[in-house]
């Protein structure tokens, strides 16, 4: 009782004198009903002060309130945050008589687990004489969400052992701390052998957990055992094809949902915004956005809408829509750096960082990422060392893989290839096979061959699959005329087995997207597609684009080697784009593989014939052509 006493009276001092004055008084003078409705109202007003006050009189006259008051207290303190208020509240309750009701124990549980303090938590659970389905739940979710998935897991078991019987959120909980596919089968099992297999929320959670174990199949599978629909359920299938990439699907589930009658709610949009960023529908991002102006304003939701547009090509829209943000936190500003970075505006981007700077938004990792990226493509060499040098010092952020990535490139472009080596040798992480490839394209491009030549060496070393690096290695042994290295190369793919990805680009055309690949003639339109490139390239060739065979394998050479060239998948694009666009629209094609500097020359002649805008997004960044310009500067 005195170490009670004690530490209520931290609290109480914290009132002033006229007001601990009246309270001794009140005290003093009042019935024990009295004082327990002084708590209670005190409780109700969610006046924690004074409810922490009135527990001194509490204490001293032993007497206990109905449970039903210590629930609402308890639950203030978790509100508050008020972790010293909560523990007293916590002794309070188990200083006399009998064991609370289980009911109060399990909402002194959830506070410890809302506190995130999970070891008196679990002190608390072990002392509990009676546990049930809420008390288990509440733990299991407790290191579920602290990453502790093998401690939730091994709950579960124990919790089955004691013969407490799981509910929709117990498997809901656990379902995130699987470790594997395994876990996720057996655990998948259990929701069977208790009949939980429609519950919303249980259902959802399975679509995520085998969408996040790369299963989409058996998401899918789960999907279409829904008996009835449930917009829950709607959102994680979607989800899930667009986190995986997989974003024609995604959009189509959104339009069978919405045929299916259900409205979408944020988390639906964001999901398709996020699959239209993935493809190059934007028209149907457009036709997405819509649906936003129904809500109100959602800063994850202008977030996501804002890195659609970035990452559709359309940045006159992107930058309508930030400048009309009525807030932005350091993922729109990120956003929008990356966005015009990406889209060949770098100065642009490095004044919207100072911006952002003046703005009081301390930048993050991935707004460096951003402002590197920017130095890097436009070729800022001293710009992006200073930047780079002050991140640690200034904003507290650790560079990275993504920033060294960032300045081996951007050392790379600027010729300064010996610099980039010495860079990569010296980096505090270990370098990785982006580091090396990035270097191996400078190398090419700056006709560095023996320092490419040990840059696609150490590309093998980390990927022995990896096809760039042997094509890249292959072609310059034969510009340095090393034949018998040529040969020894391409066996070494035979037999591995090591084949050329084929260059593949997609283009949008009415809501359908047109796949077109190097070679390939199954498109139902491909005799009026080829007829129409070949008059492009005669009309191109007339105001002076000129083939550049420097970009095909050295073993095709002549005819052959210029008719490879002819064809790339991003040229039979374009023309299926001129052939059934309307005058003045975009022309927005995805690659998958980086464009090769004939196919750019082709895009900057034809977009100055035809008075047309090409937007060509590779792995890497946006090609913004247009009057016969590149937004790239001719510098990626």
């Amino acid at each position: 009782m005195k170490f009670l006493s004690k530490t209520i009276a931290p609290a109480f001092s914290t009132l002033s004198y006229s007001a601990r004055a009246g309270l001794n008084q009140m005290i003093q003078k009042a019935s024990p009903s009295a004082v327990v409705g002084d708590f209670k109202r005190f409780c109700y007003q969610k006046d924690l002060p004074q409810a922490i006050s009135v527990l001194k009189s509490l204490l001293d006259q032993n007497i206990h309130a109905d449970a039903v008051i210590y629930v609402d207290i308890i639950k203030l303190c978790a509100q508050r945050g008020a972790v010293e208020q909560g523990k007293l509240v916590h002794n309070h309750i188990f200083a006399y008589g009998p064991s609370p009701p289980l009911f109060l124990v399990n909402t002194l549980l959830g506070m410890y687990v809302k506190f995130n303090l999970i070891d008196e938590a679990q002190k608390l659970f072990d002392g509990m004489p009676e546990r049930n389905v809420v008390s288990w739940t509440t733990l299991i979710a407790a290191y579920t969400n602290s990453n502790c998935g093998e401690k939730a897991l091994k709950l579960l078991v124990v919790m089955n052992h004691e013969g407490v019987r799981p509910n929709g959120h117990t498997f809901s909980s656990v379902l995130r701390a699987s470790d594997g596919l395994r876990t996720l089968r057996q655990l998948h099992c259990s929701i069977l052998k208790y009949g939980l297999e429609s519950d919303v929320f249980v259902r959802s959670a399975l679509i995520d957990i085998y969408s996040k174990w790369g299963h989409l199949e058996m998401a899918s599978s789960v999907f279409g055992e829904m008996v009835t629909g449930d917009l829950v359920v709607w959102n994680s299938v979607i989800g899930a094809y667009a986190q995986n990439g997989h974003s024609e699907q995604a959009l189509s589930l959104f339009k069978q949902m919405r045929r299916a009658g259900f409205p979408p709610n944020q988390g639906t949009l964001t999901s398709a915004f996020r699959a239209c960023t993935g493809s190059v529908m934007s028209e149907l991002g457009r036709q997405v956005h819509v649906q936003v102006l129904k809500f109100d304003s959602d800063l994850i939701l202008e977030n996501a809408l804002l890195d659609m547009y970035c990452k559709c090509g359309s940045l006159e829209e992107a930058v309508l829509l930030f400048e009309r943000m009525k807030e932005r936190d350091v993922i729109s500003w990120s956003t929008m750096v990356a966005g015009l970075a990406q889209n060949g505006q770098s100065r642009e981007a490095l004044e919207l960082f100072k911006s952002m700077k003046q703005s009081g938004i301390k930048p993050n990792y991935i707004t460096m990422v951003g402002v590197l990226f920017a130095c890097s493509h436009a070729g800022l060499v001293d710009d992006g060392w200073n930047h780079f040098n002050s991140m640690k010092r200034l904003y507290g952020i650790e560079p990275g893989r993504e920033h060294f990535g960032c300045m081996v490139d951007l050392l790379g472009r600027a010729g300064r290839v010996e610099e980039a080596v010495k860079f990569i040798n010296e980096m505090k992480c270990e370098p990785d096979s982006v580091s090396w490839r990035t270097l191996l394209n400078a190398c090419r491009v700056h006709r560095k061959m023996e320092l490419a030549i040990l840059a696609a060496k150490k590309i093998l070393q980390y990927d022995p699959e990896d096809i760039g690096a042997y094509v890249l290695l292959s072609n310059i042994y034969a510009e340095s005329r090393r034949w018998g290295d040529v040969e020894r190369v391409r066996e070494t793919m035979r037999n591995r087995g090591v084949r050329k990805d084929p260059g593949c680009s997609w283009i949008e055309l009415e809501n359908m997207i047109h796949v077109f690949t190097k070679g390939d003639k199954s498109h139902p339109s491909i005799d009026e597609i080829i007829l129409e490139l070949n008059m492009l390239i005669q009309r191109t060739v007339e105001v002076g684009y000129v083939p550049d065979t420097s970009f095909i394998l050295h073993d095709l050479d002549g005819e052959q080697g210029e008719y490879s060239l002819r064809y790339h998948s991003e040229k039979l694009a374009v023309a299926f784009g001129l052939m059934k666009s309307a005058r003045g629209k975009p022309i927005r094609i995805i690659k998958n593989l980086r464009i090769c500097g004939d196919c750019h020359s082709f895009m900057k002649h034809i977009s100055k014939v035809e008075s047309c805008n090409i937007k060509i997004r590779d792995p890497v960044r946006f090609h913004h052509f247009k009057d016969g310009r590149c937004t790239c500067g001719d510098y990626w």
